[in-house]
């Protein structure tokens, strides 16, 4: 069996229509390319318009960080899919800072607006249709810095926090309605806009930008690796899971 099919041989995820956020770059597009290639119809979004969107996938502009951009979306979503059977939180990110203190208001609330808000938002405008029809499986993307919690993302830490748990709590709420909620916690990986943010974190802080950690399996995660973990999830293959945080991060520990 590979990873896109079932035991008949037949694409997993054929005739499920799929949101993504933040699908045109890093872990997003793999989320949206293995989706794709496991049949479904995919609708993914950006801030801004993307030469990156993964072939056979619609895209939308939205900024989810607003209500009008969440609302937006949701209406794009059903004109474009009709209805929603899987949907990915994916989308999140803040900017490092050299200490608690130095995180400027403004950017407590973008990373609340991006990294949980917008979740909860775009959530509450979807899943009514998911519990009328019984069905639906939904993904928040969590990050591995969360335990670690480095001051200089203790605003994106919070965020995330926050987002795992509410993520239980809406599992629990929308299970007797077959809607299954989960968490995927990605550590390390090799993306353009991980890259970024640790050079902007080592220019803080030249002891702690690179290598903060300490990954057991020897390299840094790939987004396909947590592709295939989300995948995984919205499959029937795990239809008796909710509530539950997947952790992918190749075993990783703070260096001491």
């Amino acid at each position: 069996m590979t990873a896109i099919e079932n035991g008949t041989g037949t694409r997993e995820l054929a005739g499920k229509r799929a949101l993504v956020t933040g699908g045109t770059r890093g872990i997003g597009a793999a989320v949206v390319r293995h989706l794709l290639d496991a049949g479904a119809e995919v609708l993914t979004t950006a801030r801004s318009a993307a030469d990156t969107v993964p072939d056979g996938a619609a895209f939308v502009t939205a900024d989810v960080r607003t209500r009008t951009g969440a609302r937006a979306l949701a209406d794009a979503a059903r004109e474009t899919l009709g209805t929603v059977d899987v949907l990915v939180h994916n989308a999140g990110g803040a900017r490092p800072h050299a200490s608690a203190s130095t995180i400027p208001d403004e950017e407590w609330q973008d990373a609340l607006d991006l990294n949980f808000l917008a979740s909860v938002r775009l959530d509450a405008l979807l899943t009514p249709s998911m519990r009328e029809r019984r069905t639906g499986a939904i993904v928040h993307v969590s990050s591995a810095a969360l335990p670690l919690t480095p001051p200089p993302f203790l605003h994106y830490v919070a965020a995330k926090a926050a987002l795992e748990s509410y993520s239980r709590g809406l599992a629990a709420e929308l299970a007797p309605f077959g809607v299954r909620v989960n968490t995927v916690t990605p550590g390390r990986v090799a993306t353009p806009g991980g890259e970024a943010t640790r050079q902007q974190w080592a220019r803080i802080d030249p002891t702690q930008g690179q290598e903060h950690v300490t990954v057991p399996l020897g390299r840094e995660g790939r987004p396909d690796d947590i592709a295939h973990a989300v995948l995984f999830l919205v499959s029937d293959r795990a239809s008796w899971m909710t509530g539950g945080n997947l952790v992918v991060d190749g075993g990783e520990f703070p260096k001491a």
